[in-house]
């Protein structure tokens, strides 16, 4: 995968002699660092001296601290389910460059790669949610605000994370990815509760919407590395994007899906259309000139966001469904962001997500 290039480095004042601070200026010998008093001019600088500053940020890293709540549930959409999530938010902006990523419009004021390094501030918030919920289950993410990996050679977190969810058994971490970056990850071996999952589309679609990524041959053969290493490997078929022949790219990509992982290994696979509140348009437009992705007849929803119509997604879905189904009848399914209906006409019924002992969501 190919690497954006870190140009500048700030760093508020009031982590300066932070230990994770002092580790990850370590990591950049030579790149200009310069301290700062927040609140900084950094954002305003981008927004007003570059035509791209979401795509200029991504070359700027702010070492901060952050004093609100970094675990939070997974704020989901009117009328569609949500899977009861929780998301751990230790990073904002991702290097990685998806041209439907809703931070475009979400941190277009504030366009940088901001690193926490307050981490033992977090850690305390899950500590006490597992202190509440010792006989829930529950899934704790780190992918919303970034890519769960992407950055993972430079803060480290992952050997942060892992360790400290291993004693707490009803936890389970999910590191969400689009890159290959598994070098932390295959100190360990054997880790139950520690899932990680990989977002997967065919490779004509990575290669025109999503910039900086992994290829899907690198994606899963680090999958096969860390199954073999005793991770379960979760996968994201989201967002499944409609095009000219994308039933066989989709069928090859499951096809291959298979050839690197044993399906009794994947504790989920959720499922979830291309969807974008009509917002995005313009800046998709704007930063993307030449790109197709929402010139197709995607309609408003009760939510608000566009998507295929509805026929086009339950045939979308049950085809990719039964192309799973081959390899595994009992692969453990579900989706993102979808509709009652949907469920219960494609998976007979609604899930459970508040009582998740009494799934088989989790197949761990």
């Amino acid at each position: 995968m190919q690497d954006l290039i870190i140009k500048k480095i700030y760093i508020d004042k009031e982590v300066r002699n932070k230990r994770l601070t002092k580790v990850i200026l370590g990591r950049f010998p030579g790149i200009p660092a310069e301290t700062f008093n927040a609140p900084s001019p950094i954002y305003n600088d981008l927004v007003e001296k570059h035509v791209d500053p979401f795509l200029e940020g991504k070359k700027v890293l702010v070492l901060s601290g952050f004093k609100g709540d970094f675990l939070k549930k997974c704020p989901g959409t009117k009328g569609f389910i949500c899977c009861n999530y929780y998301v751990l938010n230790l990073t904002t902006n991702c290097p990685l460059d998806c041209t439907y990523c809703i931070l475009q419009e979400y941190l277009k004021n504030n366009p940088v790669l901001k690193i926490y390094v307050n981490v033992k501030d977090a850690l305390k918030q899950v500590e006490k949610i597992y202190r509440e919920n010792k006989n829930a289950l529950i899934r704790i993410g780190t992918g919303e605000l970034t890519d769960s990996l992407a950055l993972d050679h430079i803060t480290g977190f992952s050997e942060i994370l892992i360790p400290f969810f291993e004693e707490k058994k009803n936890l389970f971490l999910e590191l969400k990815t689009k890159t290959n970056r598994i070098e932390n990850l295959l100190k360990y071996r054997g880790i139950n509760n520690t899932i990680i999952a990989w977002s997967l589309n065919p490779q004509s679609i990575i290669n025109e919407e999503e910039f900086y990524s992994a290829s899907l041959k690198e994606r899963l053969e680090a999958a096969s590395q860390c199954q073999q290493q005793g991770f379960k490997t979760a996968f994201h078929f989201d967002p499944i994007v409609l095009y000219k022949g994308w039933e066989k790219d989709y069928k090859a990509l499951i096809k291959k899906l298979f050839h690197h992982i044993s399906p009794e290994n994947i504790p989920w696979i959720s499922l979830g259309g291309l969807r974008y509140r009509p917002s995005m348009k313009p800046i998709v437009k704007t930063r993307f000139p030449t790109n197709k992705l929402m010139t197709g007849e995607l309609l408003p929803c009760e939510d608000g966001k566009a998507r295929y119509f509805r026929p086009q997604r339950k045939k979308m879905y049950e085809l990719i469904i039964g192309w799973l189904r081959k390899y595994d009848k009992n692969l453990n399914l579900y989706f993102c962001m979808e509709d009652q209906d949907m469920w219960r006409e494609l998976f007979s019924g609604l899930p459970d997500y508040k009582n998740m002992e009494n799934e088989l969501f989790y197949r761990v």
